[in-house]
């Protein structure tokens, strides 16, 4: 086979190969995970960069690592249930009609998260927070309408936050660290084949993973007891993807080689103000603005060819969301929570894809702790997403366009989610020095 001859079939292969990736890739840029803390969730992440998450509080600002005295260290275990359906409508390729709607294309996922603080004075705390800052796992039924835009798409993510804390005065701190982040992606859709009946399509398959490395920074301000406000930014990091497509000709996938991408995650800038009511009432407020929209469109380079061969269609919107939370202390050992939040989301009917069919949606959580001792703290919430139905389009004229094939359809999303934790204190603290905001749990 000629150099020339492996060329032609590489550029051939490119629009559909890479359209595929595209539909995918969107969803691995679009798609962010707020489930880092048991605790925050319980109050549907409200005041969550004012310390309302507690120790895991880290990951929205890590100012908040000198709120609690000695040696403290947080676990969480989140299980997220996306529950999800694709209706093909009028408007979608009428030999795909028959093939019908998606099935279910959630797929639960379990995401754990953790943060510990360390006091070193009176005034200097170092900490680390870990979780997965980005994630899906979406799986529509082998031969639908639409499996020539998704099969199965799982994106992963693993972030490590370590931070130093300084206590300026009795009511200013700051913080700030290395975010440490590895990424993957594996996405499958079916790839028409000229003359093959399309529930016999077969699947391609693309594949990367990437490390980067970005910052985390905030602010603290408890300027009288009972009030603290809380300012956290976390930087955009850069993921330079290596990775491989896989196609039913081989003679494609020796052409194309090993591609690679550029993709900037959204910088994140998370307010949050805590206020004491009573003394065993608190209420939360909470704000998160995400720059989805500086990832516009990623290309898709071809070491082999040396040529960008297409781009991934992302074309996001920034995203904003606002929540409210309260906690409650029923008792010296028993704290209550719940709270209601509004997520703006980066996706809606210009940007959609069959990969993820988000769209904005309201929170509803409650959640408790509960002091089994001196040291140890266990704590379980539950949240439910209600979803915005939404209308997908793809095929011609659209980002979204894999051989000029149509698919139209309306979308149907819920999702639950459920977080328990427990906190251990391995010492016994002295009181900070000065400390305005006194938290029991």
């Amino acid at each position: 086979m000629t150099g020339g001859t492996i060329r032609a079939l590489g550029l051939a292969g490119a629009v559909a190969a890479v359209s595929m990736a595209g539909a995918g890739g969107a969803q691995a840029g679009a798609f962010g995970l707020r489930e880092q803390s048991a605790q925050g969730l319980g109050v549907a992440f409200a005041g969550a960069a004012s310390g309302g998450a507690g120790v895991s509080s880290i990951f929205w600002n890590p100012a908040t690592v000198t709120m609690r005295p000695g040696f403290a260290s947080e676990q969480s275990l989140s299980f997220i249930n996306l529950s999800g359906e694709i209706t093909p409508t009028v408007g979608t390729a009428p030999g795909l009609l028959p093939f019908g709607a998606s099935g279910e294309v959630g797929q639960g996922a379990v995401v754990p998260s953790g943060a510990t603080s360390y006091q070193l004075t009176d005034r200097l705390w170092v900490g680390i927070q870990t979780g997965a800052p980005y994630g899906l796992v979406t799986k529509p039924r082998q031969d639908w309408a639409g499996a020539v835009y998704a099969r199965s798409s799982r994106i992963f993510s693993l972030a490590f936050n370590p931070v130093v804390g300084f206590k300026v005065n009795d009511w200013l701190s700051i913080a700030a660290g290395p975010s440490i982040e590895y990424f993957r992606l594996t996405l499958r859709a079916a790839v028409p084949v000229p003359g093959t009946f399309p529930g016999l399509y077969p699947s391609g398959f693309i594949k990367g993973e990437s490390w980067g490395v970005g910052f985390t920074a905030g602010v603290l301000v408890t300027p009288a007891a009972g009030t603290a406000i809380g300012v956290g930014y976390r930087s955009s990091v850069h993921h330079d993807i290596a990775g491989s497509i896989g196609f039913p000709d081989p003679r494609q996938a020796i052409a194309l080689g090993q591609v690679r991408a550029n993709l900037n995650t959204p910088e994140k800038v998370s307010v949050g103000l805590t206020q004491a009511i009573n003394p065993v009432t608190r209420i939360n407020l909470g704000f998160e603005w995400d720059n989805w929209s500086r990832l516009g469109d990623v290309g898709i380079v071809s070491r082999a060819l040396g040529v960008t061969v297409n781009h991934l269609p992302l074309n996001f919107k920034d995203s904003f969301f606002y929540s409210i939370g309260a906690e409650y202390d029923w008792s010296p050992n028993l704290t209550l929570r719940a709270g209601f939040g509004y997520d703006n989301v980066p996706i809606d009917f210009s940007n959609r894809s069959a990969r993820l069919p988000d769209s904005d949606r309201y929170v509803v959580s409650i959640g408790g702790s509960y002091r089994w001792s001196e040291k140890v703290l266990l704590t379980a919430s539950y949240a439910h997403a209600f979803f915005d139905r939404g209308l997908l389009l793809a095929g011609p004229g659209r980002d979204y366009n894999i051989g000029n094939i149509p698919l139209a359809a309306s979308t149907d999303v819920s999702a639950d989610v459920v977080s328990v934790g427990f906190r251990y204190q391995w010492d016994a603290p002295a009181a900070v020095a000065p400390a305005p905001l006194v938290r029991k749990f």
